[in-house]
């Protein structure tokens, strides 16, 4: 669930897969797909846009058909079959958007764009063990990308491997500190269960702390309470958490569980039964 394109001399695409963020992955808590729209052209004297640069402006407005033209008659490079496959995939035309991805792997076997768009498709189909292939040769083919990390990650902890999916994790934020504060537009299908959505809003809240990001913190907890993966103590004994218990909204959070962590009465937080 996330995709990403290539670049070009006038946009970088990416798009990702990150299950579990509010709204719309801002992959909230769905599983969703962030994507970093194009910008258009810088404005030139005589400037001739290319098919490539058109599709590129109208991904950016949003003009998704109109854009899948452009890229059709720009030709059959890598780039234009990926940028052409995200657009089917954000009007949810998957298997057109698999066979772009497809006829780009075709064209470079090595490209690991193609192999993160492709392991976005497996995630929206909810298959996870080729997500996670894909998403693994996309991070062995260019291990610097941050996104490609994370998107391993997510499709790790739909598998219920949190150890190793919290680690890719951790990788992508070494890559990019505010890998999990971008935003994103693009929504996937979320897990199966509420327990698989409530694990990865559990470590999203982690990679958010890891980035100082508090308050998206606190939100996927909210989440990750609500569907019953963590309980209060649980997130108490937390030593990744423990920056959080000075947090205004994590302390109303823990009240609205029965918890009171500045209860004058006592020293240790206050658990109502």
């Amino acid at each position: 669930m996330n995709r990403h394109y290539s670049h070009t001399s006038t946009a970088a695409w990416m798009v990702v897969t990150a299950l579990m963020v509010p709204a719309a992955l801002a992959w909230g808590q769905e599983t969703t797909a962030a994507i970093q729209q194009p910008e258009p052209p810088a404005a030139a004297t005589h400037f001739q846009a290319t098919h490539e640069q058109m599709g590129d402006s109208l991904m950016a407005h949003q003009r998704y058909q109109a854009a899948i033209e452009e890229y059709r008659q720009a030709g059959d490079s890598v780039d234009a079959l990926n940028k052409m496959g995200v657009a089917y995939q954000l009007m949810f035309n998957m298997n057109d958007a698999e066979r772009c991805y497809s006829a780009a792997l075709r064209k470079d076997p090595k490209n690991a764009v193609s192999f993160n768009n492709m392991g976005s498709i497996y995630m929206s189909h909810k298959d996870y063990g080729r997500a996670v292939r894909a998403y693994r040769k996309a991070v062995k083919l260019n291990p610097q990308e941050a996104l490609f990390h994370k998107n391993l990650g997510t499709s790790l902890l739909a598998q219920h491997k949190y150890k190793i999916g919290w680690q890719a994790y951790q990788e992508a934020l070494a890559l990019d500190p505010e890998i999990f504060s971008h935003s994103s537009s693009v929504r996937v299908d979320n897990p199966s269960s509420l327990q698989d959505r409530g694990a990865m809003n559990f470590y999203m809240a982690k990679g958010c702390v890891k980035a100082g990001l508090p308050q998206r913190a606190v939100y996927y907890l909210r989440l990750a309470l609500n569907e019953g993966f963590t309980t209060p103590k649980k997130i108490l004994a937390d030593a990744e958490l423990a920056t959080l218990h000075d947090n205004v909204e994590f302390q109303q959070m823990m009240a609205a569980q029965g918890v009171y962590l500045n209860d004058p009465a006592s020293a240790r937080p206050a658990v109502r039964q």
